[in-house]
Parts: C-alpha cells; structure tokens; sequence
C-alpha cells in the first residue's frame, strides 16, 4: 500500500467546493511553495487544469498543473485509486520523454487531492486553428497524420491507449510548429478500472473518451489500440470539412458516418480514411504500422500502377526455353545468379501487387 492510500475519499459536498488552487489565481502565494498560480485553463468531470509558473526554478518557467479528483465517494473506489495513482505517474513520465507529448515534472498529494505537474506547451489547439484558419486541404490533411502518427506509434508501443483523441487535445507548438498530443487516458484508464470494481458504483469516470470520437468498442468500455485509430480518422474529417462530428448524418442501421460527399479528397486517400472509419474492428485498420504503410504505398501508387500494368514478368518456362535456345554460353555460376535475379523480381512484384490488393482493392483488380 502507498502512502497515498491511507486518505478518504471526499464527502459529496467536498466535491463540488472550490479547490485551494482557485484562490490562489492571480495571487502573490505560492502553492508548496513553490508554484505561482496564474490562471484555470480548464475544467472537466476528471479534474481542473491551471497555468502557473514554477518559482523556484531559474526563469520561473511556466507549466500546467493537472488536479485530480475523481468524482466518487466510495472508499474502496477511492482506495484503489490511490494505489494506481503513483504506478500511471510513472507511465505518463516515461512517455513525457518524447518530444510530441508534454513531460511529466512532478506529481504529489496535498490536502487530500491529487496532482501532476506536466511541461507548459506554447501554442493553440488544432481546434483554435480550424476554427482561426478554416478547413484543411489534402496534402495539409496527410502531413497531419504523418506527424500524429508518429507519437501515436510510441503510445501505443508503451503499451497506452490515449482514448481522447480530437483537435482539442493536439496542439500546435508556437515555437517549432510541432504537433503535441496532451491529456492522456493513462491514467484515467486505471481510474476506470478501480469504480468499475467496486461493487454499485456508478461514476462519471465509467467513460473515457468524446461522443463522436469514440469508437463502438470504447463506448462499450472494451478500448483497443484500433479505437485510437478510430478517433484520428474522425480528427482527420474535422480537418477537412471544418466541423464536428456530431455535424455529420449517421447512417441508423450501421452507425457508419456518411462523410463522402463532404470532403475533396482522392479516391486512394478516401480508402484510407474509410478504413480508419469503420465502426466494424475487423475492418478497420489494426495497427499504426498498417497505415503509415499504407500511406506510403498510396503516394507510391502512380509509379506502381504504371509498372504493374506495363511489365510482364516472364514464367519459370519461359525462363528456361529462352536460356536454352541462346547461342551464348553461360557458365553456371552465372546462370545461379541470373535465377536468383528473377526470383527477386517476381518476389518483389507478387509482395506490391499484394500490398496494392490490400489497401487500394479497387484499383490492383
């Protein structure tokens, strides 16, 4: 048992009482003596997030300061909590050592809440700059995901599903322009979890996640890598069309967006979104490996389609009439090496065609 299970969990009326960070915005007192309380950034049903600087640090640089206070009052719901909080800390600090995600600087508890101090970000939300810069095009769309995609493949090799992502929780760096993904599902995921457990326990945190963002199977509290996926699908339209998601006809039988004839986009490019769309897990995309794959192979494309349809490749008969008719002598180690170039090629050609079969059907038949 940690220290930190040893605290009870808050009354209903605690719950809904301003916390000590409240009072301290704008003010001259430091929180622990240490933090400058600037301003509140956000408020939500898994806790409130504040801007302050770090005071005792050269340059009393910024950063954000993440209360946690999960909206139950059942002691062993509270106790578990407790018990996870420090081991989801650790996760959220080992995945703050990449670039694109804000690094873990300190968590603690104090007068019976949880906190976690993380990096300031300096930027606006992708939500900020559609609504500042209008709908994206195609090529902004791709680089998008090229970028997301990037950090979504380190979360999800830690072993993390995000479980919350939409253009409000990526934002875009003033300093360098990169994308960063903040408010992770780490640890509200454990936290799911612990009032899941308890027995007639009935919580906000029983879901994780943004009607319209979320897949099927995470509405159903059953998360997957390939609901992430889900939502960068969903993130993506919200780039190219400038609206929600719940701005979208659903088809009634199905659940499936009907997004077609709201974008711009390329038929190659519209396959690979839809796969990234589909409510069905079987259908989707399994992996981000699988996309950036095919990502690749569609602006490879062209050049493939070309190649495929213009070059035959000669049969293992062929082959040999054509070696056994030729007036040339070879010496064997040669004609070793001349099959094993064919057997190459022909590898290499039936693997692309398999790869063209695969994501772009339609066009490969």
């Amino acid at each position: 048992m940690n220290h930190f299970s040893s605290i009870t969990p808050h009354s209903q009326e605690a719950l809904v009482q301003p916390t000590p960070l409240n009072h301290l915005c704008g003010s001259k007192q430091l929180f622990r003596k240490r933090y400058r309380i600037l301003r509140m950034l956000g408020k939500g049903g898994f806790g409130i997030t504040f801007l302050a600087q770090d005071a005792v640090l050269p340059g009393t640089p910024l950063c954000v300061i993440k209360q946690l206070c999960p909206n139950t009052t059942d002691k062993k719901s509270w106790q578990l909590a407790c018990d996870r909080f420090e081991k989801e800390a650790k996760i959220l600090g080992q995945l703050g050592s990449h670039s694109q995600i804000p690094m873990l600087l300190d968590y603690f508890e104090a007068q019976g809440e949880f906190y976690l101090v993380q990096e300031y970000i300096r930027g606006y939300t992708l939500a900020q700059e559609i609504r500042r810069r209008g709908a994206k095009d195609e090529v902004a769309v791709k680089q998008f995901l090229q970028e997301l995609l990037s950090v979504l493949q380190y979360v999800h090799k830690n072993h993390v599903i995000h479980q919350d992502i939409k253009p409000q929780n990526i934002i875009r760096c003033k300093d360098d322009g990169r994308l960063v993904l903040i408010d992770f599902g780490a640890v509200k995921e454990e936290l799911i979890h612990t009032t899941k457990s308890a027995a007639n326990t009935i919580s906000t945190l029983n879901f994780v996640g943004t009607v319209g963002f979320a897949a099927p199977e995470q509405l159903s509290f059953r998360p997957v890598y390939a609901s992430d996926i889900y939502a960068v699908g969903v993130t993506c339209l919200c780039l190219l069309t400038g609206k929600t998601p719940l701005e979208f006809d659903y088809d009634l039988k199905t659940g499936e967006i009907f997004w077609q004839k709201e974008v711009a986009i390329s038929d190659t490019f519209a396959q690979i979104l839809g796969k990234m769309l589909k409510n069905s897990l079987h259908e989707r995309f399994q992996s981000v490996n699988d996309i950036l794959w095919a990502l690749e192979l569609e602006s490879a494309l062209p050049s493939l389609v070309n190649c495929l349809a213009s070059q035959r490749l000669k049969d293992d008969s062929k082959i040999l009439r054509e070696e056994e008719n030729s007036s040339k002598y070879q010496p064997p180690i040669v004609k070793t090496a001349h099959a094993i170039r064919e057997w190459q090629a022909k590898l290499n050609a039936r693997t692309d065609h398999n790869k063209l079969n695969r994501f772009f059907p339609q066009i490969s038949n």
